[in-house]
């Protein structure tokens, strides 16, 4: 008899402390909610985003003056050379190879000098960290026309002792990504306690290089990810600090094959938009599937 008590209240403490299923429904119906909400959100930007994106392809596809439908100029963009219509797409996809380059150089350069810094702002100095988030966020105050006045002369020495080259342009690049990044990066060094993660590892003799990368970097790599995904786009879709220092990217090679094909310039452009599209996006199912893992675990 006393088992068998025994055994019924031990079955009563596990229900009360799984709960019932009520209280399981109704601490899964807010974020049942938040998460409709959320795709809800997203559903609609996208929406709103593809209203250009479909005019801009129709655009490429029809000859309102013949009044007849066509894909030449896709078949002319993938056709790596001339054209039938004259048109040199040499220049185009040198400008695209230019702006990878240089994407890549800027996430290198940013995540150099940021992961590193916000590290050490934690965990020494937070009236610095202050600092840092002043000067990285002031390239958002700066126009680009000013920046370039400042970056003239400096542009002007390298193309006379090193080269011209537009993956130069890395170093132009890697302040105006810096308000974007510091802000992703921020975001997922807030959720780590950084303090103790060092004091941890150090307790177990390990150095703090070692530490920054075996154990800081790997939990930062949601944030690292959306850190670098925000600068390829913002890279791709520079134009003035080019223009003006006379470096031919993507934006800019589209610019000058404007001038002679249109329906060829719009049809990159669309593949341009297409990716940044696709790299934000990016950064959102990955942020929303680190959310889930996190809230699985706990």
């Amino acid at each position: 008899m006393d088992k068998t008590n025994r055994s019924s209240n031990h079955e009563a403490e596990y229900t009360n402390y799984q709960g019932t299923p009520c209280q399981k429904n109704h601490r899964r119906a807010p974020r049942q909610k938040k998460h409709i909400f959320h795709w809800g959100i997203l559903t609609i930007v996208l929406a709103f985003f593809a209203i250009p994106l479909v005019s801009l392809a129709l655009y490429t596809i029809r000859r309102p003056l013949a009044g007849t439908w066509t894909t030449i100029s896709w078949q002319q963009l993938f056709g790596m050379g001339d054209t039938a219509s004259g048109v040199d797409l040499s220049e185009l996809w040198n400008g695209v190879a230019a702006s990878v380059f240089a994407a890549a150089l800027t996430v290198a350069m940013m995540l150099v000098i940021l992961v590193p810094t916000l590290v050490i702002t934690r965990l020494y100095s937070k009236k610095l960290g202050k600092i840092v988030e002043f000067l990285s966020l002031l390239p958002l105050a700066i126009p680009a026309i000013a920046l370039v006045v400042g970056l003239g002369p400096i542009y002007r020495i390298i193309s006379q002792v090193l080269s011209t080259d537009a993956w130069w342009l890395a170093f132009a690049y890697t302040i105006i990504v810096l308000p974007y990044s510091y802000r992703s990066l921020d975001a997922g060094l807030r959720q780590l306690d950084v303090i103790t993660l060092f004091e941890a590892a150090q307790t177990f003799g390990a150095s703090w290089i070692r530490t920054l990368f075996t154990v800081v970097i790997p939990n930062l790599k949601t944030a690292i990810i959306s850190a670098c995904f925000i600068s390829v786009a913002v890279v791709f879709g520079e134009y003035t600090i080019a223009a003006l220092l006379g470096r031919n990217n993507l934006q800019t090679a589209l610019f000058v094959i404007n001038q002679n094909d249109s329906f060829i310039a719009a049809a990159m452009a669309l593949l341009a938009m297409l990716f940044a599209m696709l790299l934000l996006i990016g950064v959102d199912v990955i942020t929303t599937v680190a959310n889930r893992s996190k809230s699985s675990k706990k």
